[in-house]
C-alpha cells in the first residue's frame, strides 16, 4: 500500500506507523475520569467498514504526523 506523506510524497507502508483513529478524543477532564471512561479511551476503538479518519507518522522519513482518510474495504487513501 502506498501512503501519501504530505511532505515526502508517496511511500511504501513499511515506512510508516499507524497512530490510530483520529476520531478518538482524550477525556476532557482526565483528572476526574473514572475507570470506565479510561477503559473506553484506552481499549475501545471504532472498526468501521468504509471510510475512516486515521493518524499516521512517517517514521522512516520526515517523522511527521498527519491525518488521512482510508477506506477499510478498498484501502483507497485520500488526504483529510
Amino acid at each position: 500500500m502506498l501512503i501519501p506523506c504530505p511532505w515526502c510524497g508517496d511511500r511504501e507502508e513499511v515506512e510508516f506507523k499507524y497512530g490510530g483513529s483520529a476520531d478518538v478524543m482524550y477525556p476532557r477532564e482526565p483528572e476526574s475520569a473514572d475507570d470506565a471512561e479510561w477503559a473506553r479511551f484506552v481499549f475501545f476503538r471504532p472498526n468501521p467498514k468504509g471510510k475512516t479518519t486515521e493518524r499516521w507518522v512517517h517514521t522512516a522519513g520526515c517523522r511527521r504526523w498527519f491525518t488521512l482518510v482510508r477506506d477499510t474495504v478498498t484501502h483507497q487513501i485520500t488526504p483529510a
